[in-house]
């Protein structure tokens, strides 16, 4: 199932991921960070690691349980 508009993603019964664990590409550190189910099923945003200060593309997917798909890749510069 896709979904076009934020609106139409359905959060289902409440347990959809809300955090995950990342792996900064850049200084190789393990980072925690908040994922948004609110925000739609597919989501691309960028976001500063919290050890290097370095921007990331972050690539969010939730599938139609609310499970969470994260990749971070680092920004062009």
């Amino acid at each position: 199932m896709e979904f076009d508009d934020p609106e139409e993603f359905d959060l289902g019964d409440g347990t959809a991921d809300t955090e995950t664990t990342v792996t900064c590409p850049h200084c190789g550190e393990e980072v925690e960070i908040a994922v948004d189910p609110g925000s739609g099923a597919a989501q691309e945003y960028v976001e500063d690691c919290q050890v290097c200060c370095r921007p990331w593309n972050v690539h969010v997917t939730f599938d139609d349980e609310g499970h969470a798909e994260v990749e971070v890749s680092p920004l062009d510069e």
